[in-house]
């Protein structure tokens, strides 16, 4: 089955992924579909994190793959976005799950997120993270209830994890997702990235965003112990690998310096040799 050089794209780019290891066990029209939405998501994302670009520029660009996902969905060829359209097709994708990943890209070029509450930080989730999973769980041939679960908590605990295994990148471009209440349990007063992330205190907010994620990947294993109908081999492996990734920060700890905390092959391949002793 041949791919579009989008999706091929996009599952080159991955192979060096944590993300990658869950989707590499899918059989081939589902693992198309999950790179079509990867690649997707990776645009949107590219134009979130341009530097130097002026924001009214951005918005327009986001507005522009908006246009394209309207395009698709109401019949016509799809402009950027026509590559989308055999997993659309085929899985029943929804066009709200879409636009709202483009939402959560255009808060990051509305402002530079700093010190969000919680709140906020939980609606950007939901829509950076929680709305891939929506996506990805009709992929998976998920039933909406079990499904929509799956992708809630998931997405969520994924992006947490994300969020303060980036804190120093994040803070290099002027970000910091690290929610306001959980600096003021730290007693950080300010939102300046770059002086919160240099404080030693900063290990107790992220602690606090690390138990959040905890509790999201319990949940989320609850839905999957469950054995909703759906092939779960792909979110089982990823709750595996970010939650040993999660367990490894909290191990080594937030307080500077820090470093990117990443898994060995031998790990890896321990955690999809135990997940899949454990799948339908």
């Amino acid at each position: 089955m041949s791919q579009s050089p989008e999706v091929a794209a996009a599952e080159a780019k991955a192979r060096s992924s944590s993300f990658y290891a869950g989707m590499r066990v899918l059989p081939q029209a589902e693992r198309s579909a999950m790179f079509a939405i990867y690649a997707f998501c990776r645009a949107v994302d590219d134009i979130a994190d341009e530097q130097g670009i002026d924001p009214d520029i951005r918005r327009r660009d986001l507005d522009a793959w908006r246009a394209d996902v309207a395009d698709l969905y109401a019949g016509g060829a799809g402009g950027r976005t026509a590559f989308l359209k055999p997993a659309v097709e085929g899985f029943s994708l929804r066009q709200a799950d879409f636009l709202a990943v483009i939402d959560g890209m255009q808060m990051d070029v509305d402002a530079d997120i700093r010190a969000p509450a919680l709140a906020t930080l939980d609606l950007y989730c939901d829509r950076v993270a929680s709305a891939v999973g929506r996506l990805s769980v009709r992929v998976f041939g998920m039933e909406d209830a079990p499904g929509e679960a799956l992708a809630f908590h998931l997405g969520r605990g994924l992006q947490l994890t994300n969020i303060i295994r980036d804190i120093d990148e994040d803070a290099g471009i002027g970000r910091l997702y690290l929610a306001r209440e959980w600096l003021d349990d730290a007693g950080i007063a300010g939102d300046d990235p770059a002086a919160v992330v240099a404080d030693p205190r900063v290990d107790a907010a992220a602690r606090c965003g690390a138990a959040l994620a905890h509790e999201h990947y319990a949940a989320a294993d609850r839905v999957m112990a469950a054995r909703p109908k759906g092939r779960l081999i792909a979110p089982r492996l990823m709750s595996g690998v970010y939650g040993a990734i999660l367990k490894r920060m909290e191990q080594e700890g937030w307080a500077p310096p820090r470093h990117r905390v990443k898994l060995g092959k031998g790990e890896l391949l321990a955690i999809v040799a135990r997940r899949l002793v454990f799948s339908r």
